[in-house]
């Protein structure tokens, strides 16, 4: 006798099955058997011919289903792409009246703190003690050149302190996070590096936190929205080049008096992205 678990396991099976041929219906290749006008049909050939009609008529419900869904889709997201670069241009603009009111009352306008980072991976893994590995480890910096994006807060900052010498990092532009995730962008999908060829792949894995498209990706990166944690995971690592026309000096610190590459380049860190990328 099946146990009760046992017999769950069946039901969830089965209504996994299910899920998945009405998700699959419209790729089955339906063969068409029609026999010779006038000759004797045994049954077996002719439950076959009612069994591919029914199959036909599935396939041609879960395509038409499948069209209107994806035209409804891409709709909203062009809507929502139009509303999001009309929040851009607003903040932009919001920026230049404040700077403008400041200078003409003679005050000094403070920009308002960047809540993004991109940190690169400027060091291999020769001579690197274990607790600035664990750090890299932990920022998913595992191989030299990676690039994330991270949220700007306390934890994130002490970690960076940490391996400071390792890696170079500042604030992106709309601009840097757009060409990245449009060239290298790359999601994890079932623990495989899927590239980003289609809105269906990011839809599939963050549609339950409304993230349906590119733009609506970028839009959550850049504006480090509530749902940044999952839409930061979604994104492998990014694998950059080296920077056209090398490096200046990685032993050194970008701050240093000498100059070098370490450390914090604040809005200065998109002209090395662009030379990478």
């Amino acid at each position: 006798p099946i146990s009760q678990a046992g017999s769950e396991r069946l039901v969830g099976r089965s209504a996994e099955a299910s899920a998945g041929f009405a998700t699959m219906a419209e790729r089955y290749l339906i063969p068409q058997s029609t026999p010779a006008e006038g000759a004797a049909v045994p049954e077996l050939v002719k439950l076959k011919i009612e069994r591919d009609a029914k199959l036909a008529e599935e396939k041609k419900a879960a395509t038409a289903a499948k069209e209107s869904r994806r035209a409804e889709e891409r709709a909203n997201l062009k809507k929502r792409t139009a509303q999001y670069e009309k929040e851009y241009t607003d903040h932009e603009k919001e920026l230049v009246k404040l700077r403008r009111e400041a200078k003409v009352n003679g005050n000094f306008f403070v920009e308002p703190e960047a809540k993004l980072l991109f940190v690169v991976r400027i060091v291999g893994i020769i001579k690197l003690s274990p607790k600035p590995r664990k750090v890299l480890q932990l920022l998913r910096l595992k191989q030299l050149h990676n690039g994330v994006f991270l949220k700007v807060n306390k934890p994130i900052l002490n970690m960076l302190k940490l391996v400071q010498p390792y890696v170079t990092y500042g604030y992106p532009s709309l601009k840097t996070v757009r060409e990245l995730v449009y060239k290298r962008g790359y999601g994890k999908v079932n623990k495989q590096r899927i590239p980003l060829s289609a809105n269906e792949i990011i839809s599939d894995t963050l549609g339950k936190d409304g993230l349906h498209g590119m733009e609506d990706l970028v839009h959550e990166i850049f504006t480090v929205g509530p749902k940044f944690k999952q839409a930061s995971n979604f994104l492998w690592p990014f694998k950059l080049s080296a920077p056209k026309g090398g490096f200046i000096c990685k032993r050194h610190g970008f701050c240093e008096q000498r100059g070098g590459d370490w450390g914090n380049r604040e809005e200065l860190i998109n002209d090395l992205i662009s030379r990478m990328n």
